[in-house]
Formats: C-alpha cells, sequence, structure tokens
C-alpha cells in the first residue's frame, strides 16, 4: 500500500472539502434521493450535514489537525461500525482513520449507506491511492481495532463482540443547554438550530434546557417561530402528536407552542419532539449538575460563564463540530496512534 504523507492528504482533504459546499450534479442527485431511502434524510438535512463537514475540511483547520498526526507506515485494519441517525454521521471516524494511514473497514448503517460511498469515490478521484485504504462490509472480521457508535443497548452487544481488541465505543449522549434569561432574541433563534437541525436526532441536539428560576417561556418560544414548519414533516408530526397525546392523557404539565413540548424533567434524554427543562437557583447547582453527569453529555451550548471540562459552544455551533471536536470527548486521533 502507498504511504500517502501529511501534504497530499490535506491536499485531497481540503479538495473535498471545496466540492462539499459546491457539489457536482452527480453528488446533488444522491442527496436528492436520500428521503427514498430515510424519510428523515430529507434533502435541506442532507445539504445542511455536508455543507456542516465540508466546512470542518478548511486548509488551515487540515494542517492545525495534522500537526497531531503520525501517518502509520504499518497500516492497521480498523472496523467502522456506523451509526444513521443523521445524514454522514460516521464520516469524521472514516477521515480519522484515512488520515492515520489506516485500512478503514466500513459496516454502513442500512440508514445512511449511499452518502458516505458517494463522498468517499469523490475523494478517491482526488487522490487514488486512498482507495486501498477504504473498504466495505456486512461482516466485520480479520480488524485489528474497532470504533463502533451505536445505543446502550448496542453498546453491550460490541462490548462482547469488540472487546477482546483495542476499541472504542459509543452509548447513547445528548446536549444541553444553559440559559441565564439575559439572552437577546437572536440568541434563541440560533439555538433553535441547536435543537431542531436533523430533526433534533443527533447526539450533538441539545434535548433539554437549564433556566433560571421565574424564567417566562415565552421568551423561550417566541424566537423559535421561525422553526415551526418542522411540524409539517409526517413523522416528526407523528412523534409530536404521539408525545402531546400522552401528556394530555396523563394530565402531565407541559408547554406546547404546535411543534414543540416543553417538560420539566430531571432526565438528559427527552422524547423526539419534546424538550425537557430543569429549573435552577444558581448556576454552581448547574456547572455541579452537569460535571456529575458529564459520561452522558455530548456538548452544552450557553452564553454562560461555566466552569466545566467540557467544551461549551456559543448558541447554533453544536451542530458544527471542528475536526478537534471528538464525539464521546474521546480523541480518535490519539487512540489510533496508539495502535
Amino acid at each position: 500500500m502507498p504511504f500517502l504523507s501529511a501534504e497530499k492528504l490535506i491536499i485531497a482533504f481540503t479538495k473535498l472539502g471545496a466540492f462539499m459546499a459546491a457539489p457536482d450534479p452527480a453528488f446533488n442527485a444522491v442527496i436528492e434521493g436520500s428521503s427514498n431511502h430515510n424519510a428523515w434524510f430529507t434533502p435541506e438535512e442532507v445539504k445542511r450535514a455536508v455543507l456542516s463537514l465540508g466546512n470542518m475540511l478548511n486548509n488551515n483547520d487540515l494542517e492545525k489537525w495534522f500537526e497531531h498526526i503520525v501517518i502509520s507506515e504499518t497500516p492497521k485494519k480498523v472496523g467502522l461500525v456506523l451509526a444513521g441517525n443523521i445524514p454522514l454521521v460516521g464520516f469524521h471516524d472514516v477521515l480519522s482513520v484515512l488520515a492515520t494511514g489506516n485500512v478503514a473497514l466500513i459496516k454502513l448503517s442500512s440508514s445512511d449507506d449511499k452518502l458516505l460511498p458517494a463522498l468517499l469515490k469523490v475523494l478517491v478521484s482526488f487522490e487514488p491511492a486512498l482507495e486501498q485504504q477504504i473498504q466495505y462490509t456486512e461482516r466485520l472480521k480479520d480488524f485489528d481495532a474497532i470504533i463502533a457508535t451505536g445505543s446502550n443497548n448496542s453498546s453491550r452487544y460490541f462490548d462482547y463482540y469488540f472487546g477482546k481488541v483495542p476499541n472504542i465505543i459509543r452509548k447513547n449522549r445528548n446536549s444541553v443547554a444553559v440559559l441565564t434569561g439575559e439572552e437577546s432574541t437572536a440568541s434563541i433563534a440560533r439555538l433553535g438550530h441547536d435543537i431542531f437541525d436533523y430533526f433534533g436526532l443527533g447526539c450533538r441536539n441539545v434535548s433539554k434546557i437549564y433556566i433560571p428560576e421565574g424564567y417566562e417561556i415565552k421568551h423561550f418560544f417566541e424566537p423559535l417561530e421561525t422553526f415551526q414548519p418542522i411540524i409539517n414533516h409526517f413523522k416528526y408530526n407523528n412523534n409530536y402528536d404521539y408525545n402531546k397525546s400522552i401528556y394530555l392523557v396523563n394530565q402531565v404539565l407541559h408547554y406546547d407552542n404546535g411543534f414543540l413540548l416543553l417538560k420539566e424533567d430531571t432526565s438528559m434524554s427527552s422524547p423526539l419532539a419534546v424538550l425537557y427543562f430543569e429549573q435552577y437557583k444558581n448556576l454552581e447547582d448547574v456547572t455541579a449538575s452537569l460535571i456529575a453527569q458529564q459520561d452522558q453529555i455530548q456538548c452544552v451550548v450557553s452564553e454562560a460563564a461555566l466552569n466545566l471540562n467540557i467544551a461549551v459552544l456559543p448558541f447554533g455551533q453544536s451542530q458544527s463540530p471542528k475536526l478537534w471536536d471528538y464525539a464521546d470527548n474521546v480523541n480518535t486521533i490519539e487512540f489510533l496512534k496508539s495502535l
């Protein structure tokens, strides 16, 4: 297998980033057809994912990222079990394996099995030598390491089958927002993207907000009105109607703006079309609570100065990660270096 230098890889990845910002008609056809295979993958949401990941592949960030990468001269086969909850959710794992000179043995999710192969085909057109580092499989075997992403249930299965090799096994995580009550209308509107992008199906989507005691819910709901068209998606609407009917029948207190249900709850993981909220007396209490639950948290969005050892992002940025924003705060590159 030919050895690819960091310079060649950066050039190829930068070209792919530029392509993702302005895809050709063939790839646009794949985007437009995605909803035929997965109703959640509307063209608008797939384009959002492609553009966000393309922005990640800018030359400056790639050069900064590659400063921490050691390209293996004895490539390992890294099995990748990819999730399919949002479009191209496994892209960063594949990129990390290729960047470190290893072989990506890819088990695609049946929910997202068209976009990634089409995108990697474009990448290979920019750097043909990468073709030898990309393999697809229905059944993983003969691997040296595993990166598997799934639910809390599937993680037990992954532990059983892959526990004997070096591994990263990811479970359910959720993201949260901390409001102070001082946010502008524009800030809350940006927070809407953290909640509603990809219909709220991603682990980087905000599933819970922390609000100060006495917070006026209308200050939260009013700026979100621009996201009202989400209710026109039949699967999202089904979830909204189902959860609303459960709350009404069981007389569960909740707020309802016609497309999002807001319910007070101490849990992190809310059902689709529902956002949990928790009230707090002071930010120190919130910080302590988040630190205690950090193994359940993917990211935090807030304008408050929170003293956490996980990144606190500005509103609207949860779904725009940088190359070094690793899932579950586990550095994939350091893991691959250790093989």
